[in-house]
């Protein structure tokens, strides 16, 4: 199972870091983990067959987590060539298939009919999806907003947990527990901590409870730059952590 980071900023304008979001390729599947403004210039950029995306997967509907998945609807219908004919399947909480009905109000109906089929699985906590066969994808709510939720994808043995937007949760590192790798919001500096994201050390926090094998940080807000958030968390968790930047990619099972 493979892991490329195309977003790991925010909703806060970057020069280095576009809006979440995060490419897996596991088996047949190549997943789209959220799908923030930047997503597909920086998956032409890194070499990244987003045509050939199978399944989307957002874990809520703050604009920089879903707010390009209409231009990547839009974009496999125009933007390739042969033209797509293989289907979409994309996986949200409950109030997704409203949301994408309004799009479709608001930019017309190719948003629900694309020209290829899209299929749209509205999960709730605790559910899992069978992406493929041996490929599987669960979730667990998260505290940040009522819809939030993290995404486990296992594949081969393999873990990775995906926590989204989240608070502190101590559920959350008990769901995530044993995971190959954790890939963990890190907001904001420590000295900047408020309940609804992760600092450094809370990530550390989640890592260590959850007895993760690796920490791989993302969504950093500009007041961490500058910073050293992988030293802050690593003070807590013992195990490998990067703090990742736009490009980055990592195999799932190594440290």
């Amino acid at each position: 199972m493979e892991l490329t980071v195309l977003g790991s900023g925010t909703v806060a304008p970057s020069a280095q870091r576009t809006a979440a979001a995060h490419w897996v390729e596991a088996g047949a599947v190549r997943l789209l983990l959220d799908c923030g403004a930047g997503t597909l210039h920086r998956a032409a950029g890194f070499g990244i067959p987003w045509e050939r995306v199978t399944h989307v997967a957002l874990t809520h509907f703050h604009p920089d987590h879903w707010g390009e998945f209409p231009m990547l609807l839009f974009a496999l219908k125009w933007g390739t060539h042969p033209p797509r004919s293989d289907p979409l399947v994309v996986i949200g909480p409950r109030g997704l298939a409203t949301r994408l009905t309004l799009l479709a109000g608001a930019l017309d109906d190719w948003v629900l009919e694309p020209g290829y089929s899209l299929e749209i699985v509205e999960i709730r906590p605790g559910e899992r999806v069978e992406l493929d066969t041996g490929t599987v994808l669960s979730s667990f709510k998260t505290p940040h907003t009522p819809e939030s939720m993290a995404y486990a994808v296992e594949h081969g043995g393999l873990r990775l947990v995906y926590t989204g937007d989240t608070g502190p949760s101590e559920e959350l590192a008990e769901w995530a527990k044993g995971c190959d790798l954790l890939l963990a919001e890190c907001s904001l500096p420590d000295s900047a901590g408020i309940e609804l994201h992760l600092t450094p050390t809370s990530a550390g926090h989640l890592a260590r409870t959850a007895g993760a094998r690796r920490l791989v940080l993302t969504h950093f807000y500009p007041p961490i730059e500058g910073t050293d958030p992988a030293a802050a968390a690593a003070r807590v968790f013992q195990g490998p952590v990067v703090a990742a930047r736009d490009g980055d990619r990592f195999t799932v099972g190594e440290r």
